[in-house]
C-alpha cells in the first residue's frame, strides 16, 4: 500500500517537473509571423504615449504593432520613424533603406523613453506591401 502511494507521488512530481519545464522554456515569439494587434501611423502612435502614457502602456506594451512613417534616422540595425518611433532590428536591415522615405515596420512595443521622447519597438521587420 505504501509502495503504491510513493509511486503516485513520484508520478505527480515528474508531471509537475515536465509542465514546469515546458512553461519556463517555451518557444520565443516570432513577431515577424504574428499578425499585428494594432496598425497605426507613427504620429498617432507616439501621440498616444505623450497624451496618456499610462493608458498607452496598458494598451500597447508587449503587443505586435505595425507602424507606418518616414525614416528620419537610420543605422545598421535600427530605424527611427518621424523622430518619435525607435525600431530595433535583430539583424542588419535588408534591403537597405534611405532617409526621408516612407516605410511600414512591424515590431513589439517595449515602452516609451521619456528622456528621448521615443516609443521603442524591438524584434522589428520591414512589412512588404
Amino acid at each position: 500500500m505504501k509502495k503504491r502511494y510513493y509511486i503516485y507521488i513520484l508520478a505527480l512530481f515528474i508531471l509537475a517537473l515536465y509542465f514546469g519545464y515546458s512553461y519556463i522554456y517555451q518557444d520565443h515569439r516570432n513577431i515577424e509571423t504574428e499578425s499585428a494587434n494594432f496598425v497605426l501611423e507613427a504620429s498617432a502612435f507616439s501621440e498616444a504615449f505623450v497624451n496618456s502614457p499610462n493608458q498607452a502602456e496598458l494598451k500597447f506594451i508587449n503587443k505586435t504593432i505595425e507602424v507606418t512613417g518616414v525614416i528620419t534616422d537610420l543605422n545598421q540595425t535600427d530605424i527611427t520613424l518621424d523622430q518619435s518611433i525607435f525600431c530595433q532590428f535583430s539583424t542588419a536591415i535588408t534591403p537597405p533603406q534611405k532617409v526621408d522615405t516612407t516605410i511600414k515596420i512591424k515590431g513589439r512595443c517595449i515602452g516609451y523613453d521619456d528622456l528621448l521622447e521615443q516609443v521603442k519597438l524591438d524584434q522589428c521587420s520591414i512589412v512588404k506591401d
